[in-house]
């Protein structure tokens, strides 16, 4: 009787190329040559009867198979990695994959993870971002952060942070908003995946909004670069757009109009008393550095 069940080697390279979305940092990773890497998985390709990448040029993307394929490849791994350090002893090295909301792994993870690698430099984190619900709902993930319901995501969770949102723009443009009624003669730029908008702002502040003319980004990071290049006015969404409306030139509009927003972001995984140690150290981390990320802002208001 033939099995299906794939070479382990040929599993490693196809979750590498994966995670990288190319052959050549596969390799690099692997410490194997991008040609045996493009060989392993065209192996692993013909096993299974079907492509689980998309060549280009300089990139591969997975083909719908190949998505629906990865979460179940990275979590086989990383038991079977478990497994291993439980009977055996430590590994050299940890893995640790965590999926973050884009504008909290730009504004807020980014600048602290250099601190807790070198803190970890045993733990190997791979870190993914989304945008949707959607994004976060077919992906492997040891821990992930995430705004909004944290009941959609998964069964337990901290919360981490809130927002505060007040208009932004360029200085040519915040100096001719003087009254918040000056912002409808601007095109108002609004992130469509977040319920806390626009409209929460102007209803918060009492505001008429009925003259408001917009155009829909689907994140705050694009909606700060359309507000960089003259587009109109974008939210801010403090503390974790600070860093990205900071890079864009972009000051407020109007100091005395802030609201704070609806939801917050949450770190969640399945079962808190399951977490593998390296998931438990991140967590641990992750919570003291928006701690002290909380007491800055706050030091910086007083």
């Amino acid at each position: 009787m033939t099995t299906r069940i794939p070479s382990l080697n040929w599993l490693r390279v196809f979750e590498a190329a994966a995670r990288t979305e190319s052959f050549a940092k596969a390799a690099a990773q692997l410490n194997m040559s991008a040609a045996a890497v493009s060989q392993q998985v065209k192996a692993l390709e013909t096993q299974l009867g079907t492509p689980l990448f998309q060549r280009h040029a300089h990139a591969v993307t997975l083909t719908e198979a190949g998505r629906a394929y990865l979460p179940s490849v990275q979590q086989s791994l990383l038991m079977l990695e478990t497994a291993t350090t439980g009977l055996f002893g430590e590994s050299r090295e940890q893995r640790l994959f965590v999926q973050s909301v884009l504008l909290f792994a730009h504004g807020v993870l980014a600048p602290g993870l250099a601190e807790f690698q070198a803190l970890h430099p045993q733990i190997n984190l791979a870190l993914s971002t989304g945008n949707m619900a959607t994004d976060f709902a077919n992906r492997f993930a040891d821990l992930q952060i995430v705004f909004g319901n944290p009941n959609l995501f998964g069964s337990e969770g901290d919360e981490l942070m809130r927002e505060v949102l007040f208009p932004v723009a360029l200085p040519e443009i915040a100096a001719q908003i003087q009254s918040p009624q000056d912002l409808m003669k601007f095109t108002l730029i609004e992130v469509s995946t977040h319920r806390a908008s626009w409209v929460h702002l102007f209803e918060e502040q009492r505001l008429p909004h009925g003259q408001a003319r917009y155009f829909f980004a689907d994140n705050s990071l694009m909606a700060a670069e359309l507000a960089a290049q003259g587009l109109g006015v974008a939210l801010a969404r403090a503390p974790a757009s600070d860093a990205v409306m900071q890079r864009s030139g972009l000051v407020p509009c109007l100091p005395e109009i802030s609201v704070p927003g609806q939801e917050a972001y949450h770190l969640i995984y399945p079962d808190g008393s399951a977490l593998r140690p390296a998931a438990k150290r991140f967590r641990e981390w992750l919570l003291d550095f928006v701690r002290t990320v909380g007491s800055r802002l706050a030091e910086g208001s007083a």
